[in-house]
């Protein structure tokens, strides 16, 4: 696994091969050794962070207007589900296969970047189209019935795109962030992505709230959906930036020991880097014994690699994942379709359950009125959400040392499963509000602890090969950070398709939340029985 190090002119110097290694072919990652990526200051994680605060803005403002917008362009009630359907489809099918890609990345700029700033730049498409996309086509086109139609597919896709997007790009942060930092950097790193998607969604939340129309923004750029694409934009493609330039990556091509032949086998284990020849073979003196013919085949090999990696060979690769990985995953797709069942419907259970109103009543009706003012509460009550989600990213380092990994996944699971149950006995506005800051203690679990398991088991696995003990073979972080987060989009697959029949038979959006206390809870069961934690 290739690592970047700050100094590598003094990193060279002190290597003792750097006599036999041509300059042109060496990496600092030969320079690492056991001694792994150096410390990295506060301020560089912080910055690492900060694509994780853009990124939960863009997905708050979208979750308070995305609704808005596709009833103004007048999208039928049965294209719904399809819009919330295709994009975790996409993302479940392909999120694997770019995972595995970017571990094999051989852009000058790093592994993890180049990824990183192709689906920042998607999803600020996806949110020039669905909140820009009606203004452009009416625009544009004279007829009405062109005009409703297009801007239909427009704002579709748009959406599909947004989402599409910013469910993938969490996957390659993480990688990049496992690349570049010590163990226990890795830990500060991930409680700071934490924290700062909490504020992020708090922030977006707060945004999306405000009545932007007459004010100076609203005036000057014409609409409030303009507004928000504006300040959306700001704030992704700044932080964005911050994030890029936060910590370097070492270039892949520019370690000799990577430019071995690739792909002469299939792919037989998961993520396997002895079995797959595609990647990072086992850092030995011989393997710098490179002739210039085997480099000449390596540089001929690339279109292979392009080939030979298919979505088939990486489907068997995953299904023959180790155990522990697979229930890791489960347990992240079990603890995200409780969470998901919960928050994609909260606000409508605040309108129609807690303040009793009607959705499908006339628009200037008292029992309208009512619902539209439950929904703008459930708003707030994501808010606090987003914001205890933050605070309890910061508490869980104070708490890890005392009831480790496995009490912090335990709790979360626990506490969200109660949290939603109490909602579900007693819609009372303020209990509910109240009981919301449970769902950030959820939110901030799922975004730490599986990763944090992710960094434990590679972290046993290179000090098994040190000690020169048997261990299983090496993957790249890259897959094993997509196939976890693939499960976010599968349980997206589940709710979507799931829910909305349960409140169909049930003839209520209560079951919303007493599906989302039943599923957490029998995750609690399954972190505490069949997760593996690390000693």
């Amino acid at each position: 696994m290739v690592l970047s190090k700050e100094t590598p002119h003094q990193a060279a110097a002190t290597d003792p091969r750097s006599t036999s290694d041509p300059p042109r072919e060496r990496s600092v990652a030969d320079t690492e050794g056991t001694h792994g990526p150096p410390r990295r200051s506060t301020g560089r994680l912080v910055m690492h962070s900060m694509a994780m605060f853009g990124r939960e803005f863009c997905y708050a403002v979208e979750a308070a207007y995305v609704t808005p917008v596709l009833l103004s362009v007048g999208l039928p009630r049965s294209l719904y589900s399809l819009v919330w359907f295709i994009s975790p489809v996409l993302g479940f099918v392909l999120q694997p296969v770019a995972g595995s890609a970017s571990d094999h990345c051989r852009s000058p700029w790093g592994r993890r970047r180049p990824y990183i700033l192709s689906l920042g730049v998607m999803m600020v498409l996806g949110m020039a189209l669905y909140l820009n996309g009606d203004t452009v086509v009416s625009a544009l086109l004279k007829s009405p019935r062109e005009r409703r139609t297009w801007a239909i597919v427009i704002t579709m896709l748009g959406v599909v795109l947004f989402d599409f997007s910013a469910d993938f790009i969490d996957g390659p942060i993480k990688a990049y962030l496992f690349d570049v930092c010590s163990h226990q950097d890795k830990e500060r790193g991930l409680h700071y992505h934490a924290l700062f998607t909490g504020l992020g969604g708090a922030l977006g939340y707060a945004t999306g709230a405000i009545d932007w129309q007459p004010t100076f923004l609203g005036f000057l750029l014409g609409s409030e959906f303009q507004v928000m694409f504006f300040i959306s934009t700001l704030v992704f493609v700044g932080f964005l930036a911050i994030h890029l330039c936060s910590i370097p990556e070492t270039p892949l091509i520019a370690n000799n020991q990577e430019t071995k032949p690739l792909l002469k086998h299939e792919l037989y284990e998961y993520g396997s880097i002895e079995k797959i020849g595609n990647g990072h073979l086992k850092s030995t003196l011989e393997d710098h014994d490179l002739s210039s013919v085997a480099l000449e085949e390596a540089n001929s090999s690339e279109p292979e690699v392009q080939k030979r990696m298919t979505l088939s060979s990486l489907v068997k690769a995953i299904v023959s994942m180790p155990l522990h990985y697979r229930y890791l995953c489960v347990s992240h797709l079990i603890g995200w379709t409780a969470f998901l069942s919960n928050m994609l419907f909260f606000t409508d259970f605040m309108g129609q359950i807690v303040y009793q109103g009607n959705p499908y009543a006339s628009h200037d009706s008292t029992s309208y009125l009512t619902y539209e003012r439950g929904v703008e509460i459930g708003c707030w009550g994501l808010c606090i959400n987003a914001v205890s989600s933050a605070v309890y990213s910061y508490l869980q380092k104070g708490l890890l040392p005392y009831i480790g990994l496995k009490g912090l996944y335990f709790v979360g699971y626990l506490l969200f499963g109660l949290g939603t149950g109490l909602i579900a006995l007693f819609p009372n506005v303020y209990s509910t509000l109240a009981l919301c800051s449970l769902f950030g203690v959820m939110s901030s679990t799922l975004y730490t602890v599986p990763f944090n398991l992710i960094a434990e088991y590679h972290r046993e696995e290179e000090q098994n090969q040190s000690n020169g003990g048997k261990s299983e073979d090496s993957r790249g972080k890259g897959i094993d950070c997509a196939a976890l987060t693939s499960m976010v989009q599968l349980a997206q697959i589940i709710v979507g398709v799931g829910l909305g029949f349960l409140v169909n038979v049930a003839g209520s959006v209560i079951v919303v939340v007493i599906s989302a206390s039943t599923v957490s809870l029998i995750g609690c069961c399954f972190v505490a029985i069949f997760v593996r934690y690390v000693e």
